[in-house]
């Protein structure tokens, strides 16, 4: 096991209010997420536009920042850019905005809040294929500024997530195919959407990402002690709150997926820990059920990351080139079906 270099997520050190939160919740990646669409494979695919939302013409897709209208009402921040296929959407952890995705940190002060860079996971994988990201309800950006994004009452789950997650792309006039990129809690939210039997997931990638293995590979004590902590999460300032119990049983009913994936895991190498239980810590749990995962989606397992639970943001090269692989794995499959 590799010696800690620093503490976990620079992250959760950078954004107090909800990336402290997200450091003991959410850096497990259990936000959950909230759903105002109504829920359903239907969701989203009769969604009002205004002056504001970005142009449904695929054929010629442009780079866009803006609010798109959901059904009810309800907005939702959305950035995407670039162009080809498939489309990659990026999908954050626990209270993580859009930013989580455009932001990095200086490798030489990687205690510092992340900034803007050119270096960032959306930019880099807008050179080479089209991308989008969004800030899910009751998610704050680095500078602790609130989302755009209308709140939703919590808790919320990873169903909730999922159909927020059609709506969005639906009310973007994003098409498939997809290749969805979870991290943290994001991963429940991606697991939930792949096997809800949607043709146009072509391709997985998780960023440290939370599974339903989590309930196995930590201790009745710890499971019991996290469930608490994010239970204390809930309170009237509309923050992202996970039920993460609900969202493993949701996973859990789903279906498997219908055929294997072109799909990476991305699991951290320096060990942080959840502090909960008495059981001492939780990383080996973590990196046990990381394992799982990998086993579970017959993915290509990236273990040697150089970084704490932020992946994203302390070593976005590595996240984007492991999306690289991924649509180049899901463009040589369409080729060869096409023949």
């Amino acid at each position: 096991m590799p010696a800690p270099r620093r503490a976990p997520p620079p992250r959760s050190a950078a954004r107090r209010p909800r990336r402290l939160a997200r450091a003991i919740a959410a850096a497990v990646a259990l936000s959950a997420l909230p759903s105002l669409a109504p829920a359903g494979p239907a969701a989203g695919l009769t969604v009002a536009r205004d002056g504001t939302d970005p142009p449904a013409d695929r054929a010629s897709p442009g780079d866009f920042a803006g609010t798109v209208s959901l059904p009810g009402g309800r907005r939702v921040h959305v950035e995407c850019r670039g162009t080809g296929t498939p489309t990659v959407v990026l999908v954050s952890g626990a209270r993580g905005a859009a930013d989580e995705w455009t932001h990095a940190v200086d490798p030489a002060h990687p205690e510092t809040t992340p900034v803007p860079s050119t270096s960032a996971v959306l930019p880099t994988v807008a050179s080479f294929t089209r991308v989008c990201a969004y800030d899910r309800p009751g998610t704050t950006r680095f500078d602790d500024g609130p989302s755009p994004t209308t709140a939703v009452p919590q808790p919320t789950t990873a169903a909730d997530g999922a159909a927020d997650l059609r709506a969005v792309l639906a009310a973007a006039g994003e098409h498939g195919p997809y290749v969805l990129v979870g991290a943290s809690w994001g991963a429940m939210i991606t697991a939930l959407a792949a096997r809800t039997g949607d043709p146009r997931v072509a391709g997985l990638v998780t960023v440290d990402g939370a599974s339903t293995h989590l309930r196995d590979t930590l201790t009745p004590a710890q499971w019991s002690d996290w469930m608490r902590k994010i239970d204390a999460m809930k309170g009237p300032e509309g923050l992202e709150v996970p039920d993460y119990p609900a969202g493993v049983a949701e996973i859990r009913a789903a279906p498997p997926l219908a055929r294997p994936l072109p799909a990476a895991v991305l699991s951290s190498d320096e060990p942080w820990d959840l502090r909960v239980g008495d059981g001492g810590s939780t990383w080996p749990a973590w990196s046990a059920a990381q394992k799982r995962l990998a086993a579970e989606l017959h993915a290509r397992h990236v273990t040697d990351t150089h970084s704490g639970h932020g992946i994203a943001v302390e070593q976005p090269r590595t996240v984007s080139d492991a999306v690289r692989d991924v649509v180049e794995r899901v463009r040589n499959g369409a080729e060869k079906q096409g023949r």
